[in-house]
């Protein structure tokens, strides 16, 4: 399956949800996993400002990959982000999108509250 990287750099990236367990199973309640290490997995949603542009995008990480007090509007930072086509069929349905993964996503607060107070 194709990942493409996104480039975060000239973007402003802020907490719009804060981190949630992603169920692989609603009606189970099964908690999804990385394939590789057994992670649990999570979700936060984040706003990605760029090129004037500003969307919600939920991204999927790895529980030890969240970094810092990740509450809504705190600006962070995405460490290793990919965007990854999908397509499938449901009830006879095609759908598709983008799906989104990072390594880590890191509270950018607490490095601002450190450089102020040198």
């Amino acid at each position: 399956m194709r990942q493409i990287p996104v480039d975060t750099a000239g973007a402003v990236v802020m907490v719009a949800k804060s981190p949630q367990v992603k169920v692989r199973d609603r009606r189970t309640g099964e908690v999804a996993t990385d394939m590789e290490t057994g992670a649990k997995l999570m979700t936060v949603d984040v706003m990605f400002a760029a090129n004037e542009e500003v969307e919600i995008l939920s991204v999927t990480v790895p529980e030890p990959g969240i970094t810092g007090e990740l509450s809504m509007g705190t600006p962070v930072a995405l460490t290793g982000l990919i965007a990854r086509p999908w397509e499938n069929d449901f009830n006879g349905q095609k759908r598709h999108g983008i799906a989104f993964r990072a390594v880590a996503v890191t509270s950018l607060a607490d490095a601002a509250a450190g450089s102020k107070a040198a």
